[in-house]
């Protein structure tokens, strides 16, 4: 308002001076306000938006993309009774993997994950998600550094968006808890036993997915309602991936192929969920091999799992348990080397949801079970993992959520510099979430 009378101002002198100096007539004060309002009415009009012929404003496509997130701080040093119960693709706050006889863990307080998702439906057939983490922790030792958990784009083919394929880095549809975003988990980290299939879920490929509309809701609801589903990776699921690990290089030119059948069926007031997953591929070593490890062939060792899936949604008491069999590289602490072998293993999740008005707890306790390797790790790393985990967890209210889970662990994780190392101990692990 202030800058409109000052243009008024000087706009009435520079009209003065112009009548005083050319036509050497003085214009009259009514004029020269009539002229001033012109201008104005000019300079407002400018300054409208852009309108379509049906009278609405228009649409522009930063209005299409949507923008949340959520943080994880955690504390894992309460009550710890052996400092050397580790589980690097869990959580690296978490014990100590120091081969020195007296080591101790630095369980301080710990970002865990810190995540921003921009999502949209910037086409009727073209939907983009993009998530970063700025909490990543690399081998190092020095947390928090920003990178890419998935950059995808959606093609769908129906007005319903029935049948799309999905194109860039994403989790790979091979099992529930791995699906599951960590927002939703109720445990702290997921199962070894399936787990261990895909480093951090994610790889770059190209996937199909197909759910008739009414389930793909089903699918939404069962995470918008606190449920604890998976997300909506369609009911049925095929591609093919590098079959390494998110944010690397493929290692050889034999493409991984994975394919997934899941239904949430509604029984009364009941919704339970079979589904059945594999997928079949070759690992290759990039760098994970100790030097004087040998291993058969690094670059196309045999890597194939299939898995089963039952959930019962809490409503109020619920049951999610999976089980998978497979081959794949594994340390072998009697020859030194890497070989192919058998591994087995999954977990049993017991959970409640109970509702205090607008609040929710969760009370759960889950066994889990793995015999096998992890491929990613040093030497394809041997373990047998034995751990029961009790725990509840409070939101009361959504933008925010409070978990402490008690480990009662037997892991027995072995490489060429840890030939012989079984662990055993308990600890209370807490965390913090943080919804926006």
């Amino acid at each position: 308002m202030i800058k409109r009378k000052f243009l008024a101002v000087l706009l009435l002198l520079a009209c003065a001076a112009n009548a005083q100096e050319t036509n050497k007539q003085e214009l009259n004060k009514q004029d020269v306000k009539n002229e001033v309002m012109r201008i104005l009415d000019s300079i407002n009009k400018a300054k409208l938006p852009e309108t379509k012929s049906g009278g609405g404003v228009e649409e522009h496509w930063y209005d299409r993309i949507s923008l949340r997130g959520y943080a994880q701080i955690r504390y894992n040093g309460l009550f710890s009774t052996n400092d050397k119960v580790s589980c690097e693709q869990c959580d690296r706050s978490w014990g100590t993997t120091s081969t020195a006889p007296d080591a101790k863990a630095n369980n301080g307080l710990f970002i865990r994950r810190a995540r921003l998702v921009f999502s949209g439906q910037v086409h009727p057939n073209v939907f983009f998600y993009f998530q970063p983490d700025f909490a990543s922790s690399p081998s190092s030792g020095i947390n928090n550094f920003v990178q890419i958990r998935d950059l995808y784009f959606d093609l769908s083919f129906d007005k319903k968006r029935e049948y799309r394929v999905r194109v860039g880095q994403s989790k790979i549809p091979y099992g529930f808890e791995n699906m599951q975003s960590s927002s939703q988990r109720l445990t702290l980290d997921r199962a070894d036993a399936i787990n261990s299939s895909i480093l951090n879920e994610r790889d770059l490929g190209i996937f199909f997915y197909w759910a008739p509309a009414e389930i793909r809701q089903r699918f939404e609801m069962l995470v918008k309602d606190g449920y604890k589903g998976s997300g909506d990776y369609g009911v049925f699921a095929f591609g093919v991936y590098n079959g390494q690990i998110a944010n690397k290089l493929d290692g050889n030119r034999d493409l991984n192929v994975v394919a997934r059948v899941t239904y949430p069926f509604v029984i009364g007031s009941q919704i339970i969920e079979p589904g059945i997953q594999a997928y079949t591929g070759k690992w290759a070593f990039t760098g994970e091999v100790s030097p004087g490890v040998t291993v058969n062939d690094p670059q196309y060792v045999k890597d194939q799992r299939v898995g089963a899936t039952f959930v019962l949604y809490p409503r109020p008491f619920g049951i999610q348990t999976e089980y998978n069999i497979g081959t794949g590289p594994r340390y072998n602490t009697l020859t030194n080397t890497i070989d192919q072998t058998d591994l087995n293993g999954g977990y049993v999740l017991l959970n409640y949801k109970w509702d205090i008005k607008k609040q929710h707890i969760y009370p759960f306790a889950k066994f889990q079970y793995y015999d096998g390797g992890k491929k990613y790790e040093k030497d394809a790393r041997s373990y047998v993992v034995r751990d029961f985990e009790f725990g509840v967890e409070w939101q009361p209210i959504k933008a925010l959520e409070l978990t402490a889970e008690y480990v009662v662990a037997d892991r027995t994780f072995e490489d060429s510099v840890l030939p012989v190392n079984r662990q055993q101990g308990n600890v209370l692990r807490m965390q913090v979430q943080f919804n926006f």
